[in-house]
């Protein structure tokens, strides 16, 4: 937890003096892995085999990523625990983030796994606007109107009933507007979007003030989709382009696995699981931020190979760059700059030699 905290404070100090808002995206990643000694897992859909017409499921450990181990319900149920859903795993994490930030505002960016009335009533008590996918048939509801002066009994929460984002799809006269936004992959994209404010409804919960943006592609390429921010005051292109920004935490993972040995770790220990997939995680941020810091009078220099060219840098160059300047700094402290002739000490040529020999 304290690790956690230092990151976290790292993360905003390296942010905020260059402007960027703290927006905190939160999403669930499954650590495939079997075994009956692992109490936690469970049987997830594994997101990155799946697709739109078939659902493929893996026995594994699921995180959310800020980084939590939500165990299984059978799990839970087998060690006495009360289970946590993932929503109330999120509220105790917005909780937590909240007052590490102290005064500081920010945004927590979800899929429709986390649009959830709870979730933004939660979001809304901590300084924070939540920024997640809305389903098209979403309860909505008008503003109430003011009771006349002297009537008795409880004040009226929410108004009328608005029909379903769904049925605006097809009906004329509504101010459909034309708009460009960052989309994945960093390109552009031309949409048809219509935007309202109203309030959000579950049975059982006060309804919540939102903006809702309802977005259309012109071209039939994608299916229409609605988003919602509890802040009223954003933009619906900036909702937008902050859903968009969520694309990143999968690629993160995925660049986990791949770069920092994230599934092949085979310790069996309750605690072992919970503290080395998120260290490992965390791993990836200390790293960006050192590469950060190293080519603030420079430029990170990016690999390239005749089979594969590039333009950008990515996570194995980002990772060769600090683990290089790391070397250096660690086993060519004794020899002069410029000097043609480097000392090594036996010991040090040695550790050398076996990193090289295990990264290669």
């Amino acid at each position: 937890m304290r690790g956690a905290h230092i990151l976290l404070g790292l993360l905003v100090a390296w942010a905020v003096p260059l402007g960027y808002p703290v927006i905190i995206v939160v999403d669930e990643t499954l650590e495939r892995r079997k075994g009956k000694q692992l109490k936690a897992k469970g049987r997830y859909r594994d997101a990155v085999r799946s697709t739109q017409g078939k659902v493929v499921k893996y026995y594994g450990l699921k995180w959310i990523c800020l980084m939590v181990l939500a165990p299984s319900e059978r799990a839970d149920d087998a060690a006495g625990r009360r289970h946590k859903t993932t929503v109330r795993w999120t509220v105790q994490a917005v909780k937590q983030v909240s007052r590490w930030l102290e005064a500081m505002a920010f945004t927590v960016v979800g899929d429709g796994a986390y649009a959830c009335v709870a979730l933004a009533h939660a979001c809304s008590a901590n300084r924070a606007t939540l920024v997640s996918r809305l389903r098209l048939d979403a309860r909505l509801f008008g503003f109430p109107e003011t009771p006349p002066p002297g009537r008795r009994g409880r004040k009226p929460k929410k108004g009328a009933r608005l029909p379903r984002l769904k049925t605006w799809l097809n009906q004329p006269g509504e101010p459909w507007r034309e708009a460009e936004v960052a989309w994945y992959g960093g390109e552009r994209q031309a949409v048809r979007r219509l935007s309202g404010v109203a309030l959000w409804h579950t049975p059982g919960k006060d309804p919540i003030r939102l903006r809702w943006v309802l977005v259309v592609d012109p071209t039939g390429g994608t299916r229409p989709q609605a988003f919602f921010a509890t802040d009223t005051g954003l933009t619906p292109e900036r909702i937008v382009e902050v859903f968009v920004l969520r694309w990143s935490v999968a690629v993160t993972c995925e660049e986990s696995r791949r770069h920092l040995g994230v599934e092949t770790q085979r310790q069996w220990s309750d605690l072992a699981i919970a503290r080395t997939t998120p260290a490992l995680i965390g791993l990836f941020s200390l790293a960006c931020l050192m590469a950060s810091r190293l080519v603030e009078n420079g430029t990170l220099p990016v690999r390239q190979a005749a089979w594969y060219p590039k333009a950008d840098a990515t996570f194995s160059d980002v990772l060769a760059f600090v683990r290089r300047a790391i070397w250096a700094k660690k086993y060519f402290v004794n020899s002069e700059s410029g000097a043609k002739r480097l000392e090594l000490s036996p010991r040090d040529c040695e550790a050398l030699l076996n990193q090289i020999a295990a990264t290669a």
